[in-house]
């Protein structure tokens, strides 16, 4: 079954379920705690949106909110576990859009499908990332940094936590034409750890958890992904200026719950997230650690979706990466 295909099945399972209408609070829904499962490791962005959405749904719908760490590499045993949850609403996943748009491609045998699998909630963030390095790499400038890198092929360790690193790595090393070391990690709080303590020297990170890090002088931000500076550091320059013209690299985080799950839960819950993240405190928050909120619909987010999974199957094969 092809993406279309899939957004067909999408769409009549909305118009199927449309005439049920009832809010989900006349079947006593929720009416026992949540879970929420995380497949990464705590400590990392996914972890961290997870913790701050999770206590304000708890608060809105008068129950407990779970958060259920399952990290592996690729966040694929989590994701699975999302998948195949019952579909009553009493599971929610958090989803970076790497394990959405880019596993599909990068994986041989994956444990999910996310077109078939989940149902799309409502997207929560969207941001570049933070080009990081530890401070003792003798680079200020993404210029510098490839320079360095030129010289020392081979010799420059970086981070992954994920897919979405893989990808977006792996495309800056092919457009600066230099070579790095991988290492990989199950989450994004090792992989800091092991930054701040020089073990890795390179990163792409979420300034969910760069801001901070970079303010206080723990590492050094050289660049940020998006198209567009980071209010939240506006000294930082893009790729994009700073020598790789069209670089960018965006990740967005989401929640989904397994397919088939009533639409009038579908829908109580779209509209708790959507609240949650135009609450002020939350957009604060966010801004403040170099987030854009987004509160979505679930369609807007299943287009987004077929949208970049056609651009990341495209990318992948441009660079070459080869599925595992």
């Amino acid at each position: 079954m092809n993406l279309a295909t899939y957004a067909v099945a999408g769409l009549l399972l909305g118009f199927s379920a449309s005439n049920v209408e009832g809010a989900a609070k006349d079947t006593g829904y929720p009416d026992r705690p949540l879970r929420f499962i995380v497949p990464f490791a705590p400590g990392g962005p996914s972890d961290i949106l997870s913790r701050m959405v999770g206590q304000k749904l708890g608060e809105s719908m008068s129950q407990t909110v779970v958060v259920d760490n399952r990290g592996s590499v690729g966040g694929l045993l989590g994701f699975e576990a999302g998948a195949k949850s019952a579909p009553d609403g009493y599971t929610l996943l958090m989803a970076a859009n790497s394990l959405l748009t880019i596993n599909p491609y990068v994986y041989i045998k994956l444990p999910y499908d996310p077109h078939r699998d989940l149902q799309p909630i409502s997207q929560l963030t969207s941001v570049g990332n933070v080009v990081v390095v530890h401070p003792s790499v003798q680079a200020k400038s993404i210029k510098e940094f490839i320079a360095l890198a030129k010289a020392q092929p081979g010799k420059i360790n970086y981070a992954t936590t994920g897919t979405g690193n893989v990808l977006g790595i792996a495309s800056f090393k092919v457009k600066a034409d230099i070579d790095m070391v991988a290492i990989p990690y199950k989450g994004t709080g090792q992989a800091v750890i092991d930054l701040v303590g020089g073990h890795v020297q390179f990163f792409f990170m979420n300034p969910l958890v760069a801001v901070s890090n970079v303010k206080a002088g723990k590492l050094r931000a050289l660049a940020v992904t998006s198209l567009t500076r980071n209010a939240a550091l506006p000294d930082v320059p893009t790729v994009d200026e700073s020598g790789l013209p069209g670089f960018k690299n965006v990740t967005w985080h989401s929640i989904l719950v397994a397919a088939r799950t009533p639409q009038p839960i579908v829908k109580r819950l779209n509209a708790e997230i959507v609240k949650i993240v135009n609450l002020p405190d939350v957009q604060e928050r966010l801004i403040g650690q170099g987030l854009t909120p987004v509160g979505s619909t679930p369609e807007q987010m299943r287009a987004l979706m077929m949208e970049e999974s056609r651009e990341n199957a495209k990318l992948v094969k441009q660079i070459g990466l080869k599925p595992q």
